[in-house]
């Protein structure tokens, strides 16, 4: 059986590049964790198969032999112009699912968050003020027995409504491809739903404003495509309830942020949280930060202190499967752009 060259331009540990190498007596594995793509050597762009990177795609002619990249982002709509991705039999996956507890547990922190005023409450605290109309200045919107609509439901989304189920909450969904309920892609042990069973009602894109009205909170985590970008704009903020809240954990452009500060400032939902943005980072001038009952994060939504250990784990599993001739799991659809 022939070598499979390896070339990884991504900041593993010593101990993470010996595990790859023991999967097979046929992995070959050039290792250049720092430094600008354009620095590694000629030939070893030049015999790679299969590499790991965070964004770098290499010229076809630099790379004869590549067939297949494996990237640490799980939102890659960068690679769809390249013209790479038609090489026969060629393969680039993402991330997907991997990050996929953290940005779940980031959502459902932000949902209480907001339900329970916590925004608000830090604010007269810094003040030094104890508000006598507390009670009612304070009450909550419950997470519990509240209805959620997930818009997507993806891996993301898949993991919130696991997250979800002790609240008793309705969850109303939406999916592009409804005949497939089961959830593919790569999936960590004990997560996500991967049998379709914790939504309520699931519907197509077409039905989001059914959703939307409904909903109490209503979560984005949709990847970015043509049919995504301003997902969320006027006409979906005039339907949904004025104590809703919106929660953006999916990529920048799905909400119309113009739209998000009219719909703040008069009210039409009762507050938001953006982590993705139109442009990053945010600028200083940007009128959303002084938005009202907006809270902002700097997209750090699935960032986790375990995020190269999963970037090992996933590339693992699919190294396994490209050694082994089976499909590799996150492959990303030029198609679809997801």
């Amino acid at each position: 059986m022939k070598p499979v060259d390896v070339l990884i331009h991504y900041p593993l540990t010593e101990a993470h590049v010996k595990d790859l190498s023991a999967l097979s007596p046929r992995v070959r594995i050039s290792f250049y964790p720092e430094g600008d793509f354009s620095e590694i050597p000629e030939d070893e762009v030049a015999k790679a198969e299969i590499l790991l990177t965070a964004s770098d795609i290499p010229d076809p002619g630099a790379a004869p032999e590549l067939r297949w990249i494996q990237f640490s982002y799980a939102g890659i709509e960068f690679v769809k112009a390249h013209p790479i991705l038609s090489r026969e039999g060629f393969k680039a996956t993402t991330l997907s699912g991997a990050a996929t507890p953290k940005v779940a547990e980031y959502a459902l922190m932000v949902m209480l968050a907001l339900g329970h005023k916590l925004p608000m409450m830090v604010q007269y605290q810094e003040k030094k003020i104890w508000p006598p109309d507390r009670i009612k200045r304070f009450q909550p919107s419950e997470l519990r027995g509240s209805t959620v609509g997930m818009l997507g439901y993806g891996s993301i989304a898949r993991e919130l409504a696991r997250l979800l189920q002790p609240f008793g909450v309705k969850i109303l969904a939406t999916k592009n491809d409804l005949t497939q309920l089961n959830q593919d892609g790569f999936v960590p042990e004990g997560t996500g739903d991967p049998n379709g069973e914790y939504f309520t009602r699931i519907y197509p894109p077409q039905a989001t404003h059914s959703v939307l009205r409904e909903s109490d909170f209503v979560v984005v985590s949709l990847p970015l495509t043509s049919q995504t970008k301003n997902v969320i704009s006027t006409a979906e903020f005039e339907v949904m309830k004025p104590t809703a809240y919106l929660v953006a954990v999916g990529r920048g452009g799905q909400v119309d942020e113009d739209a998000l500060l009219i719909a703040l400032r008069e009210k039409k939902i009762a507050g938001a949280v953006l982590d993705v943005f139109d442009a990053e980072p945010l600028l200083p001038e940007s009128l959303l930060w002084g938005a009202p009952n907006l809270l902002i994060t700097p997209h750090i939504a699935g960032d986790t202190r375990h995020y190269t250990d999963l970037v090992v784990e996933l590339l693992k599993e699919n190294l396994r499967r490209y050694l082994e001739g089976q499909e590799l799991l996150n492959v990303f659809d030029l198609e679809k752009g997801y």
